[in-house]
């Protein structure tokens, strides 16, 4: 979240007139347990309020396993609270939850048929399988490269990934999801992997950035594959 989401803002700046500053509130969370996840997304009401101090114009929770281990359809119960937790302190502000941005970046994409990288433990990626499965799209294959660490996540190499796809089943796919985690990197190979397979290739920071400036009303031709990052509009 604090390096790819602002990288992708970034880039926009460069071909269009929108300048951007960013705020962030964290969430503990050391461990990527379905326990720590819980106990994380507990202080997910502190961190909007907090935030909403700075009257932001938008505001992105930026994990996606926490959101989905909580259950399925919760991204609707988050962006819901925190909203209304925004408006509690006079400052309201539109809500983006990386899990919901995933969601709605495969129908704005015309998925169906995905498959899906995470660097979670096999039994959190099984969740968060199950729950895009019950938003409506089939995932084909995914891979779980079950990092426990969350500091390890972030310190992978985001084009380690050009090989870890291959391992893929992408028979049918019509998405494919780099990083179903805005902590693992994947900004760097997510072109090089599009041009690979010929099918769109997106990842849950590039998904909330969508979203955000969506919520901006700055989405205009804003495609949300490899172009995004290069800055290719």
């Amino acid at each position: 979240m604090e390096t790819e989401i602002p990288a992708l803002f970034r880039s926009r700046e460069t071909i269009a007139p929108e300048r951007f500053t960013f705020h962030s509130s964290r969430m503990r969370m050391k461990k990527v347990t379905k326990e720590e996840l819980e106990a994380m997304d507990a202080e997910s009401l502190k961190c909007a309020l907090e935030l909403s101090d700075a009257q932001v114009d938008v505001m992105g929770y930026a994990c996606l396993v926490a959101i989905m281990s909580m259950g399925r359809g919760y991204h609707c119960v988050s962006e819901t609270n925190l909203y209304e937790q925004t408006v509690k302190n006079d400052a309201p502000a539109p809500i983006v939850t990386s899990a919901g941005a995933l969601i709605n970046g495969l129908d704005v994409l015309g998925a169906k048929k995905v498959a899906v990288i995470t660097p979670y433990m096999k039994p959190l990626t099984q969740l968060v399988v199950d729950y895009i499965e019950h938003q409506g799209f089939e995932v084909v294959d995914s891979i779980a490269l079950e990092i426990p660490d969350n500091l390890e996540v972030a310190a992978q190499n985001p084009m380690n990934l050009l090989d870890i796809y291959k391992r893929l089943n992408l028979e049918g796919v019509d998405v494919l999801v780099a990083s179903a985690c805005v902590q693992m990197p994947s900004l760097e190979a997510i072109d090089a992997i599009e041009k690979e397979i010929g099918i769109p290739v997106t990842s849950a920071a590039v998904c909330t950035t969508y979203e955000m400036l969506k919520k901006l009303n700055l989405h205009t031709k804003i495609p949300m594959g490899g172009a995004l990052l290069s800055g290719k509009y």
